[in-house]
């Protein structure tokens, strides 16, 4: 991730970790997530006790030094021993063997140094990100937003509508897994075994999906016989979700820029779709108009960051213009297509105005109305954060 700036998600689901027992896939996913969720508070240790800030050290001696404090202040089951050798075996592993004797001794300083219970919200985002949510949402909302990226989310299920809820509970069970109900209807979250194992999941009876993201297609309001485009469709929960809840034969177009994408929603969908490979911020290549609309679209995440940590450290302030300009132009090019008095839902899981409010109404225009806007803080709301802009066209 740091030399090549890939995402955590990918790579713990890669070649990476092929290979390792299921203990060891979850130790390693631990590691990694924690370390980034902790990584202003590590740093900050690390400075306290070697008197040196951490981005002035080599990589990987930076690399080591918090994954040894990460297990010393925050796993329980490794011997504070174990977490200061075996990190002193990475830098020699990684050939900065010189670093060895630094590192040995910042660790056995560093299990003497004790965390506070609630850090400062400075060790836990970016200052330019925690200055930005003060001025948006207030500084006790900001800090508990800060605070917030430091929890695990909990995991969601949602359950598919075309097969009998209890049933599907039932089998669930029967495989080891256990769930709880949440405030939405077929959401369900997790509390113990692996449903990506299942042959519920197999099957298509239930998707992992969070529960943030399951509020969204729900604001379309679909009906059976409704003409329904999926703009930015890839990995496609959303989209199968909206099959699956609405039924019927009706018309479903599943498009997005990237074709390799589209081909594993179509082999994973449990409904008819017709797969359309198209930049939606340059041209959408259709000529008739359609009753629903969801315009999910790429943003910087800023909602997801307990569960997508590396985007805190490698976002800029200057990503969020880019974002916004390739939004708006999606967003004009699915409100084109909008059957009269049809329903176009735009979301992002960003918190950002620019990435959201200031979108919708640079491309709103004569016409156009926006009936409801949603914003779920992940501090306030169970689930990922998420905004949401329902527009209609008269």
């Amino acid at each position: 991730m740091e030399t090549r700036g890939a995402f955590a998600g990918d790579l713990l689901h890669s070649a990476l970790t092929r290979g390792l027992d299921q203990r060891d896939c979850r130790l390693v996913e631990e590691l990694a997530l924690g370390v980034l969720r902790r990584q202003g508070e590590l740093d900050h240790c690390i400075a306290a006790v070697s008197g040196r800030p951490a981005h002035s050290l080599d990589m990987e001696v930076r690399l080591a030094l918090r994954l040894g404090a990460f297990q010393l202040h925050y796993l329980d089951r490794v011997p504070a021993r174990a977490a200061v050798s075996e990190s002193v075996e990475l830098v020699r592993r990684a050939r900065k063997g010189s670093a060895a004797g630094l590192v040995n001794a910042v660790l056995r300083k560093a299990a003497g140094w004790a965390p506070p219970e609630q850090p400062p919200p400075e060790w836990c985002v970016p200052e330019w990100l925690l200055g930005r949510w003060r001025r948006c949402f207030g500084e006790a909302a900001a800090t508990e937003l800060a605070w917030s990226t430091l929890r695990p989310p909990p995991t969601y299920l949602r359950l598919n509508a075309q097969f009998d809820e209890q049933e599907t509970l039932a089998r669930l069970a029967g495989e080891g897994v256990e769930t709880e109900p949440t405030e939405l209807p077929l959401c369900r979250r997790l509390r113990a075994g692996r449903p990506a194992e299942t042959e519920c999941f197999r099957q298509g009876r239930v998707r992992i999906q969070d529960l943030g993201s399951q509020r969204v297609v729900p604001l379309l309001e679909l009906r059976p016989g409704d003409r329904f485009l999926d703009v930015c469709a890839a990995p496609g929960n959303k989209t199968f979700q909206a099959v699956e809840q609405r039924g019927g034969e009706a018309l479903t177009v599943a498009c997005d820029r990237q074709w390799a994408r589209l081909k594993i929603l179509g082999r994973l969908a449990t409904g008819p779709a017709i797969l359309v490979a198209a930049d939606a911020a340059v041209s959408l290549p259709f000529s008739r108009r359609f009753d629903k609309i969801l315009v999910d679209a790429p943003c910087s995440g800023t909602g997801t960051l307990a569960r997508n940590p590396e985007i805190k450290w490698k976002m800029t302030a200057a990503d969020l213009a880019d974002l916004a300009a390739r939004q708006r132009a999606i967003l004009s090019e699915a409100l084109a297509l909008l059957a009269p008095g049809g329903r176009l839902v735009y979301a992002t899981c960003s918190l950002e105005p620019e990435e959201n409010e200031a979108v919708v109404a640079a491309a709103l225009g004569s016409g156009f109305v926006e009936a409801e806007k949603r914003l779920w803080l992940p501090s306030e709301h169970p689930g990922d954060g998420f905004f949401a802009s329902v527009i209609i066209r008269a």
